[in-house]
This record gives structure tokens, C-alpha cells and sequence, in this order.
């Protein structure tokens, strides 16, 4: 296990404006990247590299306007689940074909940007949930919809893998089974250790 103190330094305006850009265009080449942030490529894709393995950067993909693939009706679905279900719902709610966003509000309800075929949203509901998992839910036709992203004036945190407290520029990271974990303090990381070494030996 390597453990990294300098995984836990804190963003700079050059890390803000490189996430500036590839949110605006996830393709943007690397030396197009480093001329506006006056650093060289390999520069710039080390930093990328960084804050993919943070986790602030989590993955690369499209931003797909499905209203140009005329595959439904768009909606915005707000779902009031029962308490039990809520975590079943959720899950399901991100891995649908159709779903744009998903949304969980102060109240407990779910909220989707989804393509309903046909614009039947009771059958999709329907077959889309299991039974009694959806106690009611409200619907809203769209006309639009834009997707404005912006990191500007943002504090990012990162959080503890052992007891979810902030990451502050006095944590630490390890490396653990192939993974980098970010900890708020070494008593943290070594219990987190402690765990997986005992997981491991009972595999």
C-alpha cells in the first residue's frame, strides 16, 4: 500500500480552469488545454490523471440531447417512494434506458429528466418499478432543457472512506487493492487498512 500526502493538495485556478474546459468539451486535446492554462500536455494530463484518482473527476461521457432522437416524450417525474424502497428506486431510476438526470430532494422524493415512450408514463412507471415501491408520483411535460455546468467559486471536499468526515489538506491517501482511497487522518487509514487486511484473509 503507498500512501500519498500529496494527493490531498488543495485545488488552484489552474485546476478550476482546466475542469472549466473539459466540462464544456470533454474532448478538448491536451495541448489546446495547456496553451490557455500556460502548462505543457503532459502537464495538464497529470493533473487530469490527479483529479480522476481524488474522484472529482469520476468519468468521461457524453451529453446527449434526446429530444434530436425523438425516442419519447421528455418529462420531469417526481416520485414519492415509500422508505424502504428508496434506495432500490434510486438505483433503478439511474440505470433505466431513457433517464437523463436523476435528482433526490430535502423531502426524500426522487426527481427525473426522463424520455417516456409514447408518453404513457403510468405503464412506465409500471413496469419500470416494482409494486408499491412508488407511493404517488407528479409529472411535468418539458419543452427544453439545458445542461449549464459550472465549477467557478466551488469548494470541493473530498470524503473520508472510513468515517465520511472532510478531507482536509491534512489528510492522507493510500492505495488499497487497486483503489486510492483519500483519509482525513492516519488513525482513519489505518482502521480502513485493518478492515480490508481482515477481509482479505477471510476470502
Amino acid at each position: 500500500m503507498c500512501s500519498r500526502r500529496s494527493c490531498m493538495r488543495d485545488l488552484d485556478e489552474t485546476d478550476i480552469e482546466i475542469l472549466t474546459m473539459l466540462m464544456s468539451d470533454a474532448r478538448r486535446p491536451w495541448a489546446e488545454i495547456a496553451d490557455a492554462v500556460d502548462l505543457s500536455p503532459p502537464a495538464v494530463s497529470d493533473r487530469v490523471d490527479r483529479l480522476r484518482e481524488s474522484g472529482i473527476i469520476r468519468r468521461f461521457t457524453l451529453d446527449v440531447d434526446r429530444s434530436q432522437l425523438r425516442n419519447g416524450v421528455p418529462v420531469l417525474l417526481e416520485l414519492t417512494v415509500d422508505r424502504a424502497a428508496f434506495e432500490t428506486v434510486h438505483e433503478t431510476a439511474r440505470s433505466v434506458e431513457g433517464v437523463e438526470h436523476v435528482f433526490t430532494t430535502a423531502e426524500g422524493d426522487i426527481v427525473c429528466n426522463v424520455q417516456i415512450p409514447d408518453g404513457d408514463v403510468p405503464a412506465w412507471v409500471a413496469e419500470t418499478f416494482d409494486d408499491g415501491a412508488v407511493c404517488e408520483y407528479a409529472v411535468t411535460l418539458l419543452t427544453g432543457a439545458e445542461w449549464t455546468p459550472s465549477v467557478g467559486g466551488a469548494d470541493f471536499a473530498l470524503d473520508c472512506a472510513e468515517c465520511g468526515n472532510t478531507v482536509t489538506s491534512e489528510g492522507v491517501a493510500s492505495r488499497i487493492g487497486g483503489d486510492l482511497k483519500q483519509f482525513c487522518c492516519p488513525s482513519c487509514q489505518s482502521r480502513f487498512e485493518g478492515k480490508y487486511e481482515r477481509l482479505e484473509e477471510g476470502a
